[in-house]
């Protein structure tokens, strides 16, 4: 019989496993509450020990831990840690051959796991989904728990159904971690996953051993300023923060040819070369990575002396994350943003490409308010048919879910391929009785290719005169004993048309009130982080402020404190609508005339793509991205002005 899970338990477990000898702030707030069987959330700042909340409880509590974070590929070394430790750690994701995924499916179930770790979209796989309800779950620990949140910086649509899906899977207790969550987003944290306010412990965002310096520059000035510092001070582990691939790229070559050993990081590189460069990075004392986002998370390097900022961050909220990575050691660090106007341009892009066209969500909502009180939807392909990007799609239905006009059942697939892995006639004699009658059949009726063999599991049910869910679970059996190996494609999502709450018209303007709300919040974050630079005051103070913690006295390490002036930004560059409505009447008519419209339009000129522009070959038209340095407010009212007049 397993040790009740104490306190006592907890602090020989802290030393003995992982080698700490007192916990940090908030640690032991957050695990008394998950011992006691009670959900928590935990907001520490980065390094600030997150992970241990989980990791500890886990190893007392019985059943599964189950950890849920977008940076699965990026938990490796925490993975091997536990290992290391004699943990029984696992991940599942799209790296892993089938029979890996298979042996670990059975070692949890069997109950031989103690962490699974899994990305928010695995709950989309209904196979997964079917694994986990043969498990009891002790603890579903939720990392960068703001993207549940609307009000968040950081929305994921996936996210909002975890809440939901704690409850299906009968999760004993959640905890909730994040590094920055506003009060609102804290409030949206707690409300979703019913954690009571004592239980949401949040330790404060202000970091003594930081300086935090911001310079102002123009484009032309910061090449020669970044590399002044990093020539000048002396030398240690330094990340630079890049907005885009190409200029992490432009800039680490740069500093290279300039004798410093800076290399470049970002997604669009092959998965190899990213891991070289992260080890190489890890593995010495004065190297300096350029990086994209991508990197950062879930890297455990406490003695990072710098993080610039070479470009705008997107928001307060990814500044403060990014930061927080300088410094974990808690020695002097400094942390320096080089504030340039002329980021705003492409920093707002990604907020105007993420809105939707009036007539691409007419034509959605058409299609789903039409289609019967029942749709199984693909949505690559409703992505496709409305012009909408698959991440503003998956926005659109989650949005139509809060509504009230929709409900989305668990996802399933409509093909299943499988091929034997040991003689068929084997396989029929694993399964005696009424479960062989049925495997035959699967066998017997399926398609057969050279290799595989495939069916779709609704259409061999209607042919069986079976449940669907009896096919699946047949063909999951045989892939567990290793008798086949097992794939699905074709992914479905059903949704359920609800008693429509609002007519069509105002659901319409409500998902278009939405978008451009979001829209306007994203733009209004990037305006915060100009904001901070001219802080009239301690800028630590503004900062910490943001989040809810206010200081009496100010810090004295940021710009404001050191100085004692406020500082001010130069002007950028706005360049203007450099061409004549005749330039694009050509390109306005070949725009599909479903599409037609100044956003669409806009957006073709500053280079935001789209299925339609894709389709069309639009994006390959020499004027596609020729407007990219202008401001898109300054395109689309450009364009609203030419295609009222014509």
């Amino acid at each position: 019989m397993a040790a009740p899970a104490t306190l006592t338990t907890s602090d020989r477990l802290l030393e003995s496993i992982f080698g700490f000898p007192e916990f940090r702030p908030g640690q032991l707030e957050v695990i008394e509450a998950l011992l006691d069987g009670r959900s928590a959330l935990a907001v520490f700042p980065t390094g600030g020990g997150k992970s241990l909340c989980y990791q500890l409880p886990a190893l007392q509590l019985e059943g599964l831990t189950l950890v849920v974070s977008p940076l699965i590929a990026l938990m490796k070394d925490q993975i091997d840690f536990l290992r290391s430790k004699g943990v029984a750690a696992e991940r599942l994701d799209s790296t892993l051959s089938a029979e890996e995924a298979r042996d670990i499916a059975a070692r949890m179930t069997s109950g031989e796991i103690k962490l699974l770790y899994v990305a928010p979209e695995r709950f989309n796989n209904e196979r997964f989904l079917a694994q986990l309800k043969r498990v009891s779950i002790s603890l579903m620990a939720i990392d960068e728990a703001h993207c549940i949140s609307e009000w968040g910086h950081n929305f994921r649509p996936d996210y909002l159904k975890l809440a939901q899906i704690a409850g299906d899977l009968e999760a004993e207790r959640v905890l909730a971690l994040t590094a920055t969550a506003t009060p609102k987003v804290v409030e949206s944290i707690r409300a979703a996953f019913g954690i009571a306010e004592a239980d949401a412990v949040v330790t404060g965002f202000y970091r003594p051993n930081l300086t935090l310096l911001t310079t102002p520059v123009t484009a032309a000035e910061r090449d020669a300023a970044l590399l002044e510092r990093l020539k000048t001070r002396p030398a240690g582990p330094t990340i630079v923060y890049v907005t885009l691939q190409k200029t992490a790229e432009n800039v680490a070559s740069s500093l290279s040819e300039n004798g410093l050993p800076a290399r470049a990081y970002h997604a669009g590189m092959d998965p190899e070369v990213r891991a070289e460069v992260q080890d190489w990075w890890m593995a010495g004392h004065d190297r300096v990575v350029v990086a994209t986002i991508a990197f950062g998370m879930g890297i455990d390097k406490a003695s990072v002396r710098y993080v610039y900022h070479y470009n705008l961050p997107k928001s307060l909220e990814s500044y403060s994350q990014e930061i927080g990575r300088a410094g974990r050691d808690g020695l002097p660090s400094v942390v320096e943003l080089l504030a340039c106007r002329d980021d705003l341009p492409p920093l707002e892009n990604f907020a105007y490409g993420d809105t939707p066209t009036r007539e691409s969500l007419k034509s959605l909502l058409r299609e789903l308010l039409t289609s019967g009180e029942t749709i199984v939807v693909d949505q690559y392909d409703l992505s496709n048919r409305h012009d909408l990007r698959p991440l503003v799609l998956k926005t659109a239905l989650t949005y139509l879910e809060l509504l009230g006009a929709l409900k989305q059942g668990t996802p399933v697939y409509t093909g299943y391929e499988f091929k034997p892995l040991v003689p068929v006639p084997e396989i029929y004699n694993a399964f005696p009785g009424e479960p062989g009658v049925l495997v035959r059949q699967l066998f017997e009726k399926s398609k057969h290719g050279r290799i595989w063999n495939s069916l779709n599991p609704e259409e061999m049910a209607r042919k069986l005169g079976q449940e669907r869910k009896r096919i699946v679970r047949a063909l999951e059996v045989m892939s567990e004993k290793a008798l086949v190996e097992l794939r699905s494609s074709d992914v479905r999502t059903p949704y359920t048309l609800l008693e429509q709450p609002l007519t069509p018209v105002k659901i319409l303007d409500e998902l278009v009130h939405r978008f451009e709300t979001r829209e306007a919040q994203e733009i209004g974050r990037l305006r915060q982080v100009l904001e901070l630079v001219e802080q009239d005051g301690c800028q630590v103070a503004a900062l910490t402020g943001h989040f809810g913690e206010m200081r009496a006295e100010p810090c004295g390490h940021c710009t404001y404190c050191l100085s004692r002036e406020q500082q001010v930004l130069p002007n950028s560059y706005e360049p203007e609508v450099e061409c004549t409505w005749g330039n694009v009447v050509g390109l306005v008519e070949r725009i599909p005339e479903e599409r037609r419209s100044a956003r669409f339009l806009a957006r073709l000129l500053c280079g935001l793509g789209s299925p339609a522009m894709t389709r069309a070959k639009l994006t390959k038209d020499p004027m596609f991205g020729s407007l990219e340095r202008v401001p898109f407010a300054k395109v689309l009212a450009w364009c609203e002005q030419g295609m009222s007049a014509k």
